[in-house]
């Protein structure tokens, strides 16, 4: 969310920013909106002071026994003009909120130039890509091969874009959960917390699915959502707040399944376990001061390799352009792990930071003022550490034998009960 009146004080500088995103200009719409809205309450104004001082004078006459009837008939007809136009100022300032609200954040003045994935900047490569002396699998060749990897049986419950995992591959999905939720903790201080998987419209609203990305969700009958992440049911911890500097950084972490109607993705990667409609994900959150947001999101970064890197899979890190950064996020890093099945990178965390946007949709804000006198608004970042069906992927390709076993990461083998390997329908 941008600040409105900012937006009036720098359209030249606002309509640069909104250029980069391929949106514009924008300033001068905003302008009439909000003119128009001024104009709104300005007659409410004028209209709210005459009524009362036609009461005072019609009371007055009274008192002097007095004919007051031309008086009263301006009573009635106020009593019908200032309703009406109360409705048109409040659809007014809808307008104009809703307006803004559906536009992009700003990007940072060093994201990359470009329109689309193509154009991502590859900024590390780590790990060496395995070689093989037989042609690798893809993970669901291997997964059913094992017998413990099932999407005939989730498309009779579910439909289609579902998994059932059993045995040591849902071993193996809870061992990586719960190696990344300890190791976040422990190596990051990120705070483990377990929330609501509903959230209602306005959470959604404060991180930004709504109302952009609303068909890429699932809405209950009540009116509340599935979280398509739970970057909002932490982010959203801070909802409404006034927050002292003194607590920030606040650092939360989540393991949670994800619901996503994938309403954007028909015809893609509908085989296996790479985009569904339900899947597990360990997501990071931070709140921190403005001036810290630029090193936190390094750090969190960071702390999204160190996964990978424990589990000694091979990534790289890619800088998104313009055109490939989301609606929410200033600037934002992917990583992509190397799946040898596909013979690709693919992506596998996402860390994002937003800057003050969703702050603003929130309305939390710090107890400290701007250079304006207002209260300013904390930074919030969000960052998958990581997708946890997308490790499961990755542990199964890169870590294959020819007879299509699977060896156990050293670093998970203490959370599979000592197991190396694993094998044809082992539990």
């Amino acid at each position: 969310m941008h600040d409105i009146r900012w937006i009036l004080e720098n359209p030249e500088h606002f309509d640069g920013l909104m250029a980069r995103r391929g949106l514009g200009p924008l300033s001068h719409e905003i302008a009439k909106m909000d003119a128009a809205r001024k104009a709104c309450v300005a007659r409410l104004q004028d209209l709210q002071s005459e009524r009362n001082l036609v009461a005072k004078d019609i009371g007055a006459r009274m008192a002097k026994k007095e004919d007051a009837t031309a008086l009263m008939a301006r009573a009635s007809e106020l009593k019908e003009i200032i309703p009406a136009l109360e409705v048109e100022e409040k659809e007014a300032s809808e307008t104009l909120f809703n307006y803004v609200a559906a536009l992009p954040n700003s990007l940072d003045a060093d994201v990359p130039a470009g329109n689309n994935e193509a154009d991502n900047v590859v900024r590390i490569t780590w790990g060496d890509i395995p070689s093989y002396d037989f042609t690798p699998k893809s993970h669901y060749d291997l997964g059913e091969g094992l017998g413990l990897m099932d999407f005939e049986a989730a498309a009779k419950l579910a439909g289609a874009r579902f998994v059932v995992l059993k045995g040591a591959l849902a071993r193996l999905e809870r061992a990586l959960t719960s190696f990344m939720l300890d190791h976040h903790a422990s190596a990051y201080g990120y705070t483990p917390v377990s929330p609501p998987y509903l959230v209602r419209s306005a959470c959604m609203f404060g991180t930004g699915q709504l109302p952009k990305f609303a068909d890429d969700s699932f809405a209950t009958t009540d009116g509340r959502w599935l979280i398509p992440t739970s970057e909002i049911s932490l982010t959203n911890l801070v909802r409404e707040e006034t927050l002292e500097p003194s607590a920030l950084p606040m650092r939360y972490v989540a393991a949670t399944p994800c619901f996503r109607s994938e309403a954007g993705a028909a015809g893609r990667d509908t085989r296996g376990m790479i985009r569904q409609h339900q899947f597990h994900k360990v997501e990071l959150v931070s709140i921190v001061h403005p001036d810290a947001s630029k090193q936190e999101h390094e750090r969190m970064l960071e702390a999204a390799q160190s996964v990978l890197q424990a589990l000694k899979l091979p990534y790289r890190v890619v800088t998104l352009c313009q055109g490939d950064t989301g609606a929410t996020a200033r600037k934002t890093y992917d990583i992509e792990v190397w799946l040898p099945g596909d013979n690709v990178y693919r992506e596998i965390s996402s860390c994002s930071n937003t800057g003050s946007y969703q702050a603003r949709r929130m309305e939390t804000r710090l107890k400290e003022k701007d250079e304006r006198g207002a209260l300013k608004y904390p930074h919030t970042l969000n960052g998958s550490g990581v997708a946890v069906g997308r490790a499961l992927v990755a542990v199964l390709e890169n870590y294959q034998q020819a007879d299509g076993s699977i060896l156990v990461p050293e670093v998970l083998r203490p959370l599979m009960g000592g197991q190396e390997r694993i094998t044809h329908g082992q539990n």
